[in-house]
Formats: C-alpha cells, sequence, structure tokens
C-alpha cells in the first residue's frame, strides 16, 4: 500500500484507479495521520479503503508523508563505493550513526534552500526506513518485523566544518516522499535500485545490495544505541556519486518499488558563510 498526505495534511492511499482519502479511517494523532496511523498499530483494511472519497492522481500533489518524524537517523559512509570518493577512509562501522533535525523535512516538488553562497551543498540520495513496531535492542533477525514501510530521502550537506548534525538539518535539508510504501508491497528492500539525476543527468546510480550495513543491521545497530520510535526514519546512506547543486537545479531520485522524488534548488535567502550569526558573536567576545 502506499500511503502519503496531501491537501494540507489529509491521508491519501494511491491505488491504479486513484487516490482514496482515508483520513476519516486514521486516528487523530501528533505528527499527521500517517504518523498516528504507525503509531497505532492497526493496518488499514482494502474495503474499507475503497469505500472512502476517491479523487483522480493526476489531481493530488503529494506533501511530506512524515512532515515531523521523531528522529531521522543517518548512515554515513554505508556504501564502499562512497567512501572511496571521501577524504577519508572511514565507514559507517567506525563513524556510527546522526540524527538530522525533524524541522529539515519537506515534500516533493518543493525547494531546497542554500544557506550559503561561498560554500558547496550536495545531493545524497537514500532509501528511508520507516519504523513501526519501535524497540530499544532489536535482534537483526527480528529487525525487518519492526519496519513499517519504505520511502526516499534526500540527505542535502554543506560541506563545512561544523558537525554532521549541523551541516545536515537546514530547513529543507530532508525532502522525504513521495510516499510510504509498506514493506508488504516493496517486499525485499535488499537490492532495490537507486537512480538520482540532477538535470536530467544521471549522477548517482547503485542498488541497496551495495550496503555495508543493510537494513537489518542497520536497525539493530541504531536500537543499540537509541529507541527506536513509531514514525522514526532511517536513510540507509548514500552511493558514489555525491555532488554539488546550485540555485536553478532539478533533482530526483528515483528507486525500485518506491517511486520519484523531486524537488528544485534556490538560493535566495542565501547568506556568506562568514556572516552566519555565530562567528560574529564569537569575534565580538575576543
Amino acid at each position: 500500500m502506499k500511503l502519503g498526505l496531501f491537501g494540507g495534511g489529509r491521508l491519501g492511499v494511491l491505488e491504479p484507479e486513484g487516490v482514496y482519502d482515508v483520513t476519516a479511517l486514521a486516528p487523530s494523532g501528533l505528527g499527521g495521520p500517517l504518523a498516528a496511523l504507525i503509531a497505532s498499530g492497526y493496518p488499514l483494511e482494502a474495503e474499507a479503503v475503497r469505500a472512502q472519497p476517491r479523487i483522480a492522481a493526476a489531481d493530488v500533489r503529494w506533501e511530506a508523508p512524515l512532515p515531523r518524524p521523531g528522529k531521522i537517523i543517518g548512515a554515513p559512509a554505508n556504501y564502499f563505493e562512497h567512501v572511496d570518493e571521501m577524504p577519508d577512509s572511514a565507514t559507517i562501522v567506525e563513524w556510527g550513526v546522526f540524527l538530522k533535525a525533524g524541522t529539515s523535512v519537506t515534500g516533493p516538488d518543493t525547494v531546497v534552500r542554500l544557506p550559503y553562497r561561498d560554500r558547496r551543498t550536495d545531493h545524497e540520495g537514500e532509501l528511508a526506513v520507516v519504523i513501526g513496531a519501535g524497540g530499544r535492542d532489536i535482534p537483526r533477525e527480528e529487525a525487518l518485523d519492526h519496519v513499517y514501510g519504505y520511502t526516499g530521502i534526500l540527505d542535502i550537506t554543506v560541506r563545512s566544518s561544523e558537525d554532521r548534525s549541523t551541516r545536515k538539518s537546514f530547513d529543507t535539508f530532508s525532502p522525504l516522499g513521495p510516499w510510504v510504501v509498506t514493506a508488504d508491497e516493496v517486499g525485499d528492500a535488499g537490492d532495490l535500485g537507486l537512480r538520482l539525476t540532477v538535470n536530467g543527468v544521471v549522477r548517482q546510480e547503485s542498488t541497496t545490495a551495495k550496503l555495508i550495513y543493510g537494513i537489518p543491521e542497520l536497525i539493530a545497530y541504531a536500537s543499540s544505541v537509541m529507541t527506536l520510535e513509531p514514525g522514526d526514519v532511517i536513510a540507509t546512506g548514500t552511493p558514489a556519486g555525491v555532488g554539488p547543486i546550485v540555485d536553478g537545479d532539478a533533482v530526483e531520485l528515483e528507486i525500485d518499488r518506491i517511486g520519484s522524488l523531486r524537488v528544485t534548488v534556490s538560493d535566495c535567502a542565501a547568506i556568506p558563510y562568514a556572516d552566519r550569526p555565530g562567528p560574529g558573536t564569537a569575534a565580538r567576545r575576543q
């Protein structure tokens, strides 16, 4: 089942014949109707879905399916081919995981806003895992039982000296979507093709079969550090081909059996790196 948000936070199910507005079937809760549905642990029944109002898919503009996830957990250097293009040869084995701000999430067909005019900002296309049943110290062999579904994520990153979580947490730096596909529909997510283009030119192309920590290992490792909760998002890492994005670029991430996530890029509010608020305060104290 493909579930997403549209129309200012309404919950839709995409089927071949159109989009069913199933908002009335979702419980209320923080984080939007899909987050509340995931937290409830109750699946939507196909018969109930098809009894709801239907809209032509062409008339639906999808929004971020999980606009404010409790946690976005990132997996740095989780493809050897990406490690080979980095100055540091360390992998996720040495780095561990990191966190991104939930407020960095935006949806499909939105704008990534570059913060600085004079610092490179890169795209990183990734498969994202959406946690269903939460838990701590989840065994690897039980990890996939804790997956609700999958979606696409762009882990946008400024190349500067700050910590990863700072460089990756600007507003609009986590485009998510276009919807969440439930685990039963995706099937084996251990060999999904992933392709990212900028202005129609292929930059990244690989498969999740090349992950260093596969999805079960990522869930087991992350849950050994922090309790995973329903609706948390794990970005599984990016393959080789990471590159800069600039004003006016169109970025598209396609993942097998998931769909396409498209955004554009703007530097209309960008400032010089030296003008960011922190350094000015530090200079006055000196």
